[in-house]
């Protein structure tokens, strides 16, 4: 954002919350719609460079102090060890980090080396989530992996010599042929592994990708009723050995649920960086330009990155609070829904979707297995 783009932001609470988009992919998986390119090496220190342009940017605008930070894309491992160390350490001499209590970067399995976790730890990430998916071979193979369960195993240990003691595992389930005896294969290897926090996303067919155009050819089959097989026995498995369901897609031993994402959900103020990111500050949403090469060539010459905005109102912003605070195990405050809901919210609770709890409605385990549905009639 250029200092000319400040319009009603003034007087606004420090930013708590940082998102950073590096979009390298050795391959191009065919089910993600996340902005990604393949890894050009004689690009990426340029991008690097542009990154930390972008912060210097905003703490002329802004006053940043996170809390938070999330290294997402793509794959931030990607990148070599130097450019990784001159990320980290541009971070660190630009922001004030007094307050931060969880830096986050994603990985995938085989851009994970003992050098690389060992910097990641010295320079200050404290958590890992790493883009397992499946522990099937086969399945790992349709879903265009580059890796197989051993290298993902071989990654996780790595993780935990280098001391890093908060590591989030990816999962996803309803892949396309995937049956129930492999889902819960999965699960109880990930299980015996005791990763801190587990992600598990039901495969969802997202415009853009080579995923999306086969199902629409017929290629590629999705069943609901099997997909709320799949999500009912992953409740079932992970909250019986000890993880807390605390997001529809999140599951986290006791003090290891994730502060970034948290965030989001409570509708927090937050600065994305990097190509395609969005950032929501105040009653304004902005999105970067989804292309690495411009997105560097703007910040390094001086120019906005910003491609689109968005005015938010208070509808707007009760719409997105209570849509996503139902996900979470927290649920909405009974005052947020008013009396124009008061229909609504008593059809599904004799439905057995909701329930009160402690001053807050809250998704019963029925109510979690059409939580998108249930969130659209408040909105």
């Amino acid at each position: 954002m250029n200092k000319g783009e400040n319009h009603n932001l003034e007087g606004l609470e420090p930013i708590r919350h940082l998102y950073v988009h590096i979009p390298f992919c050795a391959r191009i998986c065919p089910y993600c719609a996340f902005y990604k390119d393949r890894l050009d090496r004689s690009q990426t220190r340029r991008f690097c460079e542009a990154l930390l342009a972008e912060i210097d940017r905003h703490a002329g605008v802004f006053q940043v102090v996170p809390e938070t930070i999330f290294f997402g894309g793509g794959t931030p491992t990607a990148l070599s060890t130097a450019q990784l160390e001159l990320l980290l350490r541009g971070f660190r001499e630009r922001l004030d980090l007094s307050s931060l209590t969880e830096w986050t970067t994603e990985a995938n399995p085989g851009s994970v080396s003992a050098r690389k976790a060992e910097l990641l730890r010295q320079l200050g990430i404290s958590r890992i989530s790493l883009g397992v998916q499946s522990w099937d071979d086969d399945l790992l193979k349709v879903l265009g992996r580059e890796h197989n369960a051993q290298q993902a195993e071989a990654s996780f240990q790595i993780l935990r010599d280098a001391v890093f003691d908060n590591v989030n595992i990816d999962l996803m389930f309803g892949l396309p042929g995937q049956t129930a005896a492999q889902w819960q294969a999965t699960l109880e290897k990930t299980i015996r592994l005791r990763p801190d926090h587990i992600s598990a996303y039901c495969l969802t067919y997202e415009e853009d990708t080579d995923f999306f155009l086969r199902h629409a050819r017929g290629e590629l089959q999705s069943d609901s009723n099997v997909d709320a097989e799949f999500f009912e026995m992953t409740m079932s498995t992970l909250e019986a050995s000890g993880y807390e369901h605390y997001e529809i897609s999140n599951y986290a031993r006791p003090g290891f649920a994730s502060a970034h994402n948290r965030a989001y959900w409570k509708g927090e103020y937050y600065l994305g960086l990097g190509p395609s990111a969005f950032s929501t500050v105040g009653m304004r949403r902005w999105q970067n330009i989804s292309d690495y090469r411009a997105y560097a060539d703007r910040v390094l010459s001086g120019e906005s990155v910003i491609i689109s905005t968005e005015q938010l109102d208070e509808r707007m912003k009760r719409a997105e609070r209570i849509a996503l605070s139902l996900r979470t195990s927290d649920g909405v405050p009974v005052a947020t829904l008013d009396a124009t809901t008061a229909a609504q919210t008593q059809e599904f609770i004799a439905l057995g979707l909701l329930c009160e709890s402690n001053g807050n409605f809250i998704l019963t385990r029925s109510g979690k297995s059409v939580a998108d549905s249930v969130a659209e009639a408040f909105v």
